[in-house]
Protein backbone atom coordinates (compact mmCIF):
# COMPACT_ATOMS: atom_id res chain seq x y z
CA UNK A 1 0.00 0.00 0.00
CA UNK A 2 1.05 3.60 -0.42
CA UNK A 3 2.61 5.28 2.59
CA UNK A 4 0.05 6.13 5.28
CA UNK A 5 0.07 9.86 6.03
CA UNK A 6 -1.14 9.06 9.56
CA UNK A 7 2.54 8.71 10.44
CA UNK A 8 3.35 12.29 9.48
CA UNK A 9 0.75 13.37 12.05
CA UNK A 10 2.28 10.99 14.61
CA UNK A 11 5.85 12.22 14.14
CA UNK A 12 4.70 15.85 14.11
CA UNK A 13 2.65 15.64 17.30
CA UNK A 14 4.43 13.04 19.46
CA UNK A 15 7.88 12.52 20.92
CA UNK A 16 9.38 9.25 19.76
CA UNK A 17 11.90 6.84 21.24
CA UNK A 18 15.52 7.98 20.89
CA UNK A 19 17.29 4.68 21.56
CA UNK A 20 17.29 1.26 19.88
CA UNK A 21 15.90 -1.89 21.41
CA UNK A 22 18.34 -4.37 22.91
CA UNK A 23 17.47 -6.94 20.24
CA UNK A 24 18.59 -4.55 17.48
CA UNK A 25 21.88 -3.96 19.29
CA UNK A 26 22.42 -7.71 19.62
CA UNK A 27 21.65 -8.27 15.92
CA UNK A 28 24.22 -5.69 14.86
CA UNK A 29 26.82 -6.85 17.37
CA UNK A 30 26.45 -10.53 16.58
CA UNK A 31 26.75 -10.07 12.83
CA UNK A 32 29.07 -7.10 12.30
CA UNK A 33 31.13 -6.12 15.35
CA UNK A 34 33.95 -8.38 14.13
CA UNK A 35 34.38 -6.41 10.88
CA UNK A 36 37.55 -4.32 10.87
CA UNK A 37 36.44 -1.71 8.31
CA UNK A 38 32.98 -0.90 9.61
CA UNK A 39 32.23 1.85 7.08
CA UNK A 40 32.35 -0.84 4.38
CA UNK A 41 29.24 -2.40 5.97
CA UNK A 42 26.04 -0.86 4.52
CA UNK A 43 22.91 -1.20 6.62
CA UNK A 44 19.46 -0.10 5.41
CA UNK A 45 16.43 0.57 7.61
CA UNK A 46 12.94 0.65 6.11
CA UNK A 47 10.53 2.94 7.95
CA UNK A 48 13.26 4.45 10.08
CA UNK A 49 11.09 6.96 11.95
CA UNK A 50 13.12 9.60 13.77
CA UNK A 51 16.28 7.52 13.51
CA UNK A 52 16.88 5.81 16.86
CA UNK A 53 18.38 2.73 15.21
CA UNK A 54 20.29 4.79 12.62
CA UNK A 55 21.85 6.85 15.42
CA UNK A 56 23.15 3.71 17.13
CA UNK A 57 24.39 2.07 13.92
CA UNK A 58 26.16 5.25 12.77
CA UNK A 59 27.79 5.70 16.21
CA UNK A 60 29.20 2.19 15.83
CA UNK A 61 30.89 3.28 12.61
CA UNK A 62 28.74 1.51 10.01
CA UNK A 63 27.29 3.20 6.91
CA UNK A 64 23.59 3.89 7.34
CA UNK A 65 20.84 4.18 4.76
CA UNK A 66 17.12 4.60 5.28
CA UNK A 67 13.85 5.23 3.52
CA UNK A 68 11.04 6.78 5.54
CA UNK A 69 7.73 8.30 4.41
CA UNK A 70 7.42 11.10 6.95
CA UNK A 71 9.32 14.29 6.02
CA UNK A 72 9.23 15.34 9.67
CA UNK A 73 10.81 12.07 10.82
CA UNK A 74 13.48 12.25 8.10
CA UNK A 75 14.43 15.79 9.10
CA UNK A 76 14.62 14.84 12.78
CA UNK A 77 16.84 11.85 12.02
CA UNK A 78 19.23 13.84 9.83
CA UNK A 79 19.45 16.69 12.34
CA UNK A 80 20.27 14.30 15.18
CA UNK A 81 22.92 12.43 13.20
CA UNK A 82 24.52 15.67 12.00
CA UNK A 83 24.64 16.95 15.60
CA UNK A 84 25.61 13.81 17.51
CA UNK A 85 27.45 11.70 14.92
CA UNK A 86 28.93 14.34 12.59
CA UNK A 87 31.16 11.82 10.83
CA UNK A 88 28.21 9.60 9.83
CA UNK A 89 28.23 8.11 6.34
CA UNK A 90 25.15 7.23 4.31
CA UNK A 91 21.81 8.61 3.18
CA UNK A 92 18.31 9.03 4.58
CA UNK A 93 15.60 9.35 1.93
CA UNK A 94 11.98 10.41 2.17
CA UNK A 95 9.94 7.92 0.20
CA UNK A 96 7.83 4.77 0.02
CA UNK A 97 9.69 1.58 0.93
CA UNK A 98 7.30 -0.69 -0.97
CA UNK A 99 9.62 -0.05 -3.95
CA UNK A 100 13.21 0.30 -2.81
CA UNK A 101 15.22 2.77 -4.92
CA UNK A 102 18.42 0.74 -4.72
CA UNK A 103 20.27 -1.64 -7.00
CA UNK A 104 20.31 -5.40 -6.47
CA UNK A 105 22.74 -6.73 -3.87
CA UNK A 106 23.49 -3.34 -2.29
CA UNK A 107 23.30 -3.95 1.47
CA UNK A 108 24.87 -6.19 4.09
CA UNK A 109 21.76 -5.98 6.28
CA UNK A 110 18.25 -4.55 6.32
CA UNK A 111 16.36 -3.64 9.47
CA UNK A 112 12.61 -3.32 9.93
CA UNK A 113 11.30 -2.37 13.36
CA UNK A 114 7.52 -2.50 13.14
CA UNK A 115 7.28 -0.71 9.82
CA UNK A 116 6.28 -3.57 7.52
CA UNK A 117 3.62 -4.57 10.06
CA UNK A 118 1.66 -1.50 8.92
CA UNK A 119 1.10 -3.04 5.48
CA UNK A 120 -1.41 -5.71 4.34
CA UNK A 121 -0.18 -9.29 4.05
CA UNK A 122 0.31 -9.39 0.25
CA UNK A 123 2.10 -6.03 0.28
CA UNK A 124 4.31 -7.26 3.13
CA UNK A 125 5.31 -10.30 1.05
CA UNK A 126 6.33 -7.94 -1.77
CA UNK A 127 8.29 -5.68 0.60
CA UNK A 128 10.23 -8.64 2.00
CA UNK A 129 10.92 -9.65 -1.63
CA UNK A 130 12.26 -6.16 -2.32
CA UNK A 131 14.48 -6.43 0.75
CA UNK A 132 15.73 -9.80 -0.48
CA UNK A 133 16.58 -8.19 -3.83
CA UNK A 134 18.69 -5.38 -2.36
CA UNK A 135 20.56 -7.61 0.10
CA UNK A 136 23.96 -8.92 -0.84
CA UNK A 137 24.36 -12.71 -1.00
CA UNK A 138 24.28 -14.00 2.60
CA UNK A 139 23.00 -10.57 3.70
CA UNK A 140 20.99 -10.41 6.92
CA UNK A 141 17.44 -9.32 7.71
CA UNK A 142 16.13 -8.25 11.09
CA UNK A 143 12.37 -7.72 11.27
CA UNK A 144 10.23 -6.98 14.33
CA UNK A 145 6.48 -7.20 13.86
CA UNK A 146 3.34 -7.23 15.99
CA UNK A 147 1.99 -10.70 16.73
CA UNK A 148 -1.56 -11.94 17.09
CA UNK A 149 -2.75 -11.29 20.61
CA UNK A 150 -1.28 -7.81 20.98
CA UNK A 151 -3.75 -5.46 22.65
CA UNK A 152 -5.76 -3.97 19.78
CA UNK A 153 -5.70 -7.10 17.63
CA UNK A 154 -9.20 -7.87 16.27
CA UNK A 155 -10.55 -4.46 17.33
CA UNK A 156 -11.73 -1.58 15.15
CA UNK A 157 -12.42 -1.65 11.44
CA UNK A 158 -11.37 -4.81 9.60
CA UNK A 159 -9.36 -3.88 6.49
CA UNK A 160 -8.02 -7.21 5.23
CA UNK A 161 -6.52 -10.48 6.51
CA UNK A 162 -5.42 -9.82 10.11
CA UNK A 163 -5.38 -6.05 9.37
CA UNK A 164 -7.33 -3.57 11.47
CA UNK A 165 -7.59 0.07 12.46
CA UNK A 166 -7.11 -0.77 16.17
CA UNK A 167 -9.29 1.12 18.62
CA UNK A 168 -7.42 0.19 21.80
CA UNK A 169 -3.88 -0.53 22.89
CA UNK A 170 -0.50 0.99 22.00
CA UNK A 171 -1.23 1.03 18.26
CA UNK A 172 -4.60 2.80 18.40
CA UNK A 173 -4.60 5.87 16.16
CA UNK A 174 -1.58 4.74 14.16
CA UNK A 175 -3.35 3.52 11.05
CA UNK A 176 -3.52 0.08 9.48
CA UNK A 177 -1.83 -2.59 11.57
CA UNK A 178 -1.36 -6.22 10.61
CA UNK A 179 -1.01 -8.79 13.40
CA UNK A 180 1.08 -11.78 12.33
CA UNK A 181 0.31 -15.35 13.29
CA UNK A 182 3.34 -17.58 13.82
CA UNK A 183 2.22 -19.86 10.97
CA UNK A 184 2.42 -16.94 8.51
CA UNK A 185 6.12 -16.13 9.02
CA UNK A 186 7.50 -18.67 6.50
CA UNK A 187 5.11 -17.40 3.80
CA UNK A 188 6.05 -13.78 4.45
CA UNK A 189 9.77 -14.56 4.13
CA UNK A 190 9.51 -17.29 1.51
CA UNK A 191 12.62 -16.14 -0.38
CA UNK A 192 14.90 -16.25 2.67
CA UNK A 193 16.86 -19.07 4.27
CA UNK A 194 17.84 -19.66 7.89
CA UNK A 195 14.70 -18.03 9.28
CA UNK A 196 14.77 -17.79 13.07
CA UNK A 197 12.30 -16.04 15.32
CA UNK A 198 11.17 -15.64 18.88
CA UNK A 199 8.75 -13.36 20.68
CA UNK A 200 9.03 -10.45 23.08
CA UNK A 201 5.99 -9.77 25.25
CA UNK A 202 5.03 -7.03 27.71
CA UNK A 203 2.24 -7.27 30.25
CA UNK A 204 0.71 -4.77 32.65
CA UNK A 205 -1.48 -5.86 35.57
CA UNK A 206 -1.45 -9.38 34.10
CA UNK A 207 -2.83 -8.11 30.76
CA UNK A 208 -0.86 -8.70 27.57
CA UNK A 209 -0.05 -5.30 26.05
CA UNK A 210 2.32 -6.21 23.24
CA UNK A 211 3.62 -9.40 21.71
CA UNK A 212 6.14 -9.01 18.90
CA UNK A 213 7.96 -11.45 16.63
CA UNK A 214 11.69 -10.79 16.35
CA UNK A 215 12.74 -12.43 13.09
CA UNK A 216 16.18 -12.88 11.59
CA UNK A 217 16.84 -14.38 8.17
CA UNK A 218 19.58 -14.74 5.60
CA UNK A 219 19.52 -14.19 1.83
Amino acid sequence: MAWDSTWEDVFTSQEWGKYPGEDVIRFIARNFYHVAERKDIKILEVGSGTGANLWFIAREGFSVFAIEGSPTAVNKAIQRLDLEVPEWVGEIRCGDFTKLPYSDCSFDAVIDVEAITHNPFDDAVNIYSEIHRVLKPRGKLYSRTFAKGTLGDETGKVLSHNCYLPEVGPIAGKGLTRFTDESEIPALLKLFSKIDFGDISRTENKQLITKEWCITATK
